[in-house]
């Protein structure tokens, strides 16, 4: 089992966006919030000295092995990464025994990869926190970051932010902003095709959750109606890594209608909406993919345009700081109290 925080139901793992609990996520918040206002001004005081954290990749990283680089070095501890492949995860070792191997040896485990049940694995066996990086099902750690960035544009309740995901509403940012939404209570709207729709089970959690924290859930094909008065316009890649490079010729004619051009930014109805992205965004043809989807589609962009990806109304960078702060706040209240 993992060590618990200080502090009844508060666990030191984070596996899925809700695992701490609203009051727990708008608290790690509140710390990211105070390490970021620290580090810019220099005072900021390292917690982590003598800690040692494991991090996990299956997939290819910027963001998140940036992040949590940083945090931990900045809070005073170190890190070993472990790539693709650079570990016998899962391929001449199980993960049970790499969760045992890497828990006598570190403090905490970061993991970022395809099946939710490898994460949940390492954290039933490890004996330390254990952090979810990405999966192909979640993404809780680019909700912190996500939060933490709509609350510096919108100060105030958090139950007053209104978003809008526009795109595959199957994708794990898709899935994360539903039921992240729901338990804080905010204004949540899912634009997306219906052959994309999430699965109904976890719409069926988020109304549940809507229910306990008043958030507002909606889940629709309607993307006019999603928009309507959306402080935040969030999307996600189309084809997400993994998946076969066939997926572009389904996916484009469905989602090319959700894409976020000037338009749809207009369409809320608000001059002060912001765009958001997890990243890396298919924008351009500056990229080996960006060039490929305008040749096979004639699209310059694909799940956003240029226009809006380079406005001011665009926080993606910032956001992609959040990543670091939030990521921080994690460490330190699992391993610094």
């Amino acid at each position: 089992m993992t060590r618990t925080l200080k502090g009844a139901g508060k666990t030191r793992s984070l596996l899925t966006p809700t695992d701490p609990g609203r009051d727990g996520f708008l608290e790690l918040l509140d710390r990211a919030a105070a390490l970021k206002l620290a580090k810019r001004a220099g005072r900021e005081q390292p917690v982590l000295t003598g800690r040692n954290i494991a991090l996990v990749f299956e997939k290819n990283s910027t963001r998140t092995r940036c992040a949590f680089e940083v945090a931990a070095y900045d809070q005073g501890a170190h890190v070993t990464y472990l790539g693709p492949s650079g570990s016998h995860l899962g391929k001449e070792e199980s993960v049970a025994d790499t969760a045992r191997v890497l828990g006598a040896l570190y403090d905490g485990i970061e993991f970022r990869g395809f099946a939710q049940e490898t994460v949940a694995e390492l954290a039933r066996h490890a004996g330390v926190p254990v952090w979810n990086g990405l999966t192909d099902e979640w993404h809780p750690t680019q909700m912190l970051a996500d939060v933490l960035t709509m609350r510096e544009h919108q100060p105030g309740p958090v139950e007053a932010i209104s978003f809008c995901f526009t795109g595959d509403g199957r994708g794990n940012i898709a899935r994360s902003l539903l039921v992240t939404g729901a338990m804080l209570g905010m204004d949540v709207r899912i634009a997306t095709p219906d052959e994309l729709r999430p699965p109904e089970a976890l719409v069926k959690e988020a109304e549940r959750l809507a229910l306990t924290s008043g958030a507002r859930v909606l889940v629709t094909g309607d993307l006019p109606a999603a928009l309507d008065g959306a402080a935040f316009v969030h999307t996600d890649v189309w084809v997400s890594m993994g998946e076969a490079d066939a997926e572009w010729d389904r996916r484009v004619p469905l989602l090319t209608p959700y894409r976020v051009t000037p338009q749809v930014m207009a369409a809320t109805g608000r001059p002060d909406t912001r765009f958001l992205h997890c990243l890396p965004a298919v924008h351009d043809t500056t990229t080996e993919l960006g060039r490929r989807i305008h040749r096979r589609y004639g699209l310059t962009g694909a799940e956003v345009t240029g226009e809006v990806f380079e406005s001011a109304a665009s926080v993606v960078f910032q956001q992609a700081e959040n990543r670091m702060h939030t990521i921080k706040a994690l460490l330190v209240a699992a391993l610094g109290e």
